[in-house]
């Protein structure tokens, strides 16, 4: 495989003295129905090497998990109408900022914490402090994904929630690899990123955050929902 780097993305990144290169793996859409297993062994078979990482996006477990809701069967209530006027949106993504994620969200994380994370958000907020809703709502809220123009169908018209139970796959995942790469689930956007769930140790995770900051995978239509990092 040829390493080569998505448009307006570099290939290599520094971080604390060293290079490491960021290999986007390019593959199919991953359609509701698929399995991970197979899709995973099919592209990484070839590119990923001991001592390697794989960075696998939350989108695509999630949806092998069964976790997108095609959005005109999503019905929001009233609340989740009138809490998503108050969301910021962004160029990188609508989060919460329609009555179908926030509906999502509500029954994701319960109306009680998304009501409190809301409470809080109007109140530091006015001091000048963002980010706080998130803070509250934790990763459950933080990993919805909602519709754009820039998604691939069929998600351009879709409501992904995040994964479950991603540390969990990201062991599954590197014993299925043979144990000789690091795997990590990340939910990673042109904004920052988490990473949700990883075989590597704490120092390990935040170093990956820091390489991945610029999101390699990109955006939009790349196709390139898994990836590799290795030192340069």
């Amino acid at each position: 495989m040829t390493a080569e780097a998505n448009a307006g993305k570099a290939l290599t990144v520094a971080v604390d003295g060293t290079t490491f290169a960021r290999i986007p793996i390019r593959t199919r859409v991953v359609m509701p129905g698929d399995e991970l297993d197979p899709f995973i062994r099919e592209y990484t078979a070839g590119v990923v090497a001991p001592g390697d990482t794989l960075f696998v996006t939350e989108k695509i477990v999630a949806i092998t998990q069964g976790r997108s809701f095609p959005v005109d069967e999503i019905r929001p209530r009233k609340l989740a109408f009138f809490l998503s006027k108050y969301v910021t949106r962004t160029p990188y993504g609508i989060g919460l900022g329609m009555p179908e994620t926030m509906e999502m969200a509500l029954r994701e994380c319960g109306t009680l914490r998304i009501l409190f994370a809301a409470a809080v958000s109007a109140v530091t907020k006015a001091f000048g402090r963002k980010g706080d809703f998130y803070r509250v709502a934790g990763d459950k809220a933080r990993a919805i994904d909602g519709p754009t123009s820039g998604t691939i169908p069929p998600y351009n018209k879709a409501v992904v929630l995040g994964p479950e139970r991603p540390r969990e796959v990201a062991a599954h995942l590197k014993s299925l690899l043979g144990g000789d790469a690091e795997v990590a689930v990340v939910d990673i956007n042109d904004l920052g990123g988490n990473i949700l769930g990883s075989t590597l140790d704490r120092a390990g995770e935040r170093r990956l955050v820091a390489i991945l900051k610029d999101n390699p995978l990109g955006q939009g239509h790349e196709s390139t929902p898994l990836g590799v990092v290795r030192p340069a």
